[in-house]
């Protein structure tokens, strides 16, 4: 079952990390870092963790670790009487990866809505049904976008507050 839920999280590495290198534009090993990171949970990464289950060179893992502290994508602890680091995901980054979410929904949110109000002015000119736009799109679009960002503020107040 171990062996199992092992080759389980390597397939999820590589799914996610394709889809953490696409949105946030970083090289393959740091996006399967970050990758394997999540997977891992809060008990957190050990530098020789990522070297032995991503099959890189320690001065590979070492130069991708350094960038990613730096764009605080990681933290890092310690436990007391080991002198291992411990890899987490920054909750900062988290929270800023939600912060850009809601700012692109509202801004797509306004440019529907404006859509929408010129649409709406040229169906009042027209007299042809046949050319009359359809609100349906932008009304439901518009719906689902506050819906998705007060999900959004919510989760981001449960990590804030706990």
């Amino acid at each position: 079952m171990e062996k199992e839920l092992l080759e389980e999280k390597h397939k999820l590495v590589e799914k996610l990390g394709v889809v953490i290198e696409k949105n946030n534009q970083l090289a393959p090993v740091a996006a399967r870092i970050i990758s394997y990171v999540v997977l891992t949970g809060r008990s957190g990464v050990t530098f020789d963790d990522l070297v032995t289950n991503l099959c890189a060179s320690k001065s590979t893992i070492s130069t991708h670790l350094n960038h990613l502290l730096d764009l605080k994508q990681l933290e890092y602890f310690t436990k007391k009487g080991d002198r291992k680091k411990y890899f987490i995901i920054s909750k900062c980054h988290i929270l800023t990866h939600m912060d850009n979410m809601i700012n692109s929904w509202t801004s797509e949110k306004e440019l529907h809505m404006e859509m929408k109000s010129y649409k709406e002015k040229m169906n009042e000119f027209n007299d042809d049904e046949a050319q009359v736009f359809s609100l349906d799109f932008h009304n439901n679009y518009i719906t689902f976008l506050n819906e998705a960002t007060k999900s959004i503020i919510k989760l981001k107040e449960n990590i804030v507050y706990k």
